[in-house]
């Protein structure tokens, strides 16, 4: 995808943008790629035609630096669109997503600990962090189900659908018809659930309309 310009229309945060940029372009002594992660935590060149598993990005040695990296994109014109950044020496990577950096795939057990984390990256603990069931969080407008992140990530990240169905079979449910649980069964142990994390996403650009 180098030097290929894309010019296309899309949508972040509700509103439809024009975007124009050439993959590998230098900025002021900068040179800038730019990236998408999807719902499933899948990576991809932004100006990928096809987004699915045979065009997203594989190789755990550079999934791992350049997930590692990722922060919030605070300073410049390209922060609205491109809310996060991702640097790599002299190179900046611009990213964009379908909702959050941080998409947990998995529940695994620790090698090093024998407890159970919270995969991302890839469903086989690449990236991880422990996995808190009192801290499982549940969007009331949107249903999508989230966990906390490291801080550097944005604190906040997204568990992945096919995760969120397999949590949702325990969750426990008030008499106010409610999307949000109000607690959840795991390893035989109730955890009442406050979905505190949630203030997170009104913190972010393309987010806020999704908080409680």
């Amino acid at each position: 995808s180098s030097g290929i310009n894309a010019e296309y229309g899309s949508c972040v945060a509700g509103n439809l943008f024009r975007r124009t940029y050439i993959q590998g372009q230098e900025v002021n002594r900068e040179r800038q790629y730019f990236y998408y992660i999807d719902h499933q935590g899948m990576l991809f060149l932004d100006d990928a035609k096809i987004k699915n598993f045979t065009s997203c990005f594989k190789e755990k040695r550079f999934l791992k630096f350049f997930l590692r990296a990722v922060k919030m994109n605070t300073s410049g014109d390209l922060a609205k669109s491109w809310p996060y950044v991702s640097a790599c020496g002299e190179e900046m990577n611009y990213i964009r997503c379908d909702d959050l950096p941080v998409v947990f795939q998995s529940i695994v057990t620790s090698s090093r600990t024998g407890d159970e984390v919270l995969s991302w990256g890839d469903s086989k603990g690449l990236l991880t962090v422990p996995f808190d069931p009192s801290a499982v969080a549940v969007c009331g407008i949107s249903g999508r189900v989230y966990h906390p992140a490291p801080y550097r990530q944005g604190g906040i990240g997204l568990i992945k659908s096919s995760l969120a169905i397999q949590l949702s079979a325990n969750f426990i449910f008030g008499d106010d018809n409610s999307l949000q649980p109000t607690g959840i069964s795991w390893n035989d142990q109730i955890y009442q659930l406050s979905h505190d994390v949630l203030e997170l996403l009104n913190d972010r650009p393309a987010l806020g309309r999704y908080a409680m």
